[in-house]
């Protein structure tokens, strides 16, 4: 075939997938004109869709993680710690979300990463050194943090208040159900069909990835009814929001270095006995999540926060227990379960926010508070990667210190927020006489 003869060839193989392309990114419609839709093809599918690819690749990836660098690379504590760090940067840089979006709708935005998600995650047994561990987990991780910070602003623009924290609730289950899905066939699959890493990262990984390519030409581009802002937004009436972000993502990286890390290093768990430790996560948060979301909607943001702050400070120092005082498997396994159900009652931070914001700054501002929440997770976990060689029970101690500052944060949520009732302090400074 002359160069003539294919040129024509690629005009006409492409030309149907540029037209359908342009009809998807540049038509536009009114969220208020997508319940016309078939129901499969509305913003809240959408939402489904996504909440269940992406645990295909980041959970297949998460399951096999501890076992994979141990085995392949002899990774320690410290490294252990430096490839989260590594992991989190991308999350520290979430804010160049904003700047994305001056030129990227935010629907491309999400589905685009996405799918660097999953071909990050397809070829990450290929590179089995320090290096190229690194350097996959770093490009996973761009795509699965600027997903979340577009997917939470998304959820936030499309969701009703009034159904917000129940929809988040199942879509918090649907993803629990793919990941179980994912849990059980590593589960019963890795030692019966003698399963490498190499497959089950591929396999995951381009699952995610063509769901995601493929939402970008089913789905209109929905556009939403309050334009965002596309620059940094700031807010000082948001502060209480941000401080929270913080602790949380702090406390949370402990959890998801180092608690798995432990039932490897100090109890030899296999890939097979870990995952089936996730498994049981999954089957009691596919039941339980959509009754935290109703928790939420019924006791409101600031009793549930303090009991997730309550229940998350036992489970650490519990966690510290298990290297004071020697306590067995049985006991940190059902603390690892106990630490994961209650960090679904997060999404009580998300409506607490839905509640306060200004409709327009959901956008720059699920951009600001992701930055936020990874700024503590840029340098922790290296940092405690070094204690954890000296002292694993005081990076727990750490932990619990950790949730306690956000229970002294979280009494500070009024029972009914909303913009000028950010806080119970606004109250207490507009009840003061004048001077």
């Amino acid at each position: 075939m002359d160069a003539e003869a294919l040129c024509a060839v690629q005009f006409f193989l492409s030309k149907p997938l540029r037209q359908a392309y342009v009809r998807h990114m540049i038509h536009s419609l009114p969220l208020a004109q997508a319940k016309d839709l078939p129901l499969w093809r509305r913003p809240v599918a959408l939402l489904f869709v996504t909440a269940m690819a992406m645990p295909i690749a980041f959970y297949a990836w998460y399951a096999l993680l501890n076992n994979f660098v141990i085995e392949a690379a002899g990774f320690d504590g410290a490294d252990i710690g430096l490839l989260h760090t590594v992991r989190e940067i991308p999350g520290f840089a979430a804010i160049g979300v904003i700047a994305i979006l001056l030129f990227v709708r935010e629907q491309v935005l999400g589905l685009v990463s996405l799918a660097l998600l999953g071909v990050a995650t397809a070829f990450t047994a290929w590179f089995p050194h320090l290096t190229g561990i690194l350097t996959l987990t770093f490009l996973s991780s761009l795509g699965f943090h600027y997903y979340e910070t577009v997917n939470q602003s998304l959820q936030l623009q499309w969701l009703p208040k009034e159904k917000a924290p129940q929809m988040m609730g199942w879509l918090m289950g649907a993803a629990s159900a793919t990941t179980l899905v994912v849990f059980v066939l590593i589960v019963l699959m890795w030692e019966t069909l003698n399963l490498s890493y190499n497959l089950v990262f591929m396999a995951a990984g381009l699952a995610t990835a063509v769901i995601a390519l493929a939402s970008l030409f089913i789905y209109p581009q929905f556009e939403a009814e309050v334009p965002q802002n596309k620059s940094m937004v700031l807010r000082k009436r948001y502060w209480l929001y941000y401080a929270l972000q913080f602790m949380s993502g702090a406390r949370r990286q402990i959890f998801m270095v180092f608690a798995g890390f432990m039932m490897v290093e100090r109890f030899g768990f296999e890939v097979h006995e870990l995952t089936g430790l996730y498994l049981i996560n999954l089957v009691i948060n596919m039941i339980a999540a959509p009754f935290l979301g109703k928790l939420v909607g019924t006791y409101g943001e600031r009793k549930t926060l303090i009991f997730e702050y309550v229940g998350l400070t036992i489970v650490f120092l519990a966690y510290g227990g298990i290297y004071w005082f020697g306590w067995g498997v049985l006991l940190a396994s059902i603390l690892y379960v106990i630490d994961h159900i209650l960090f679904g009652f997060a999404l009580a931070l998300k409506t607490y926010f839905q509640k306060i914001a200004d409709p327009a700054d959901i956008a720059p501002t699920a951009a600001v508070a992701f930055t936020i929440n990874h700024i503590a997770a840029v340098f922790l976990p290296v940092l405690l990667g070094l204690l954890w060689v000296v002292s694993p029970g005081a990076v727990f101690a750490l932990a619990a210190g950790m949730a306690l500052t956000s229970l002294a944060l979280s009494l500070l949520i009024p029972r009914h927020p909303e913009p000028g009732n950010e806080t119970i302090l606004r109250k207490y400074a507009s009840a003061a006489p004048a001077e």
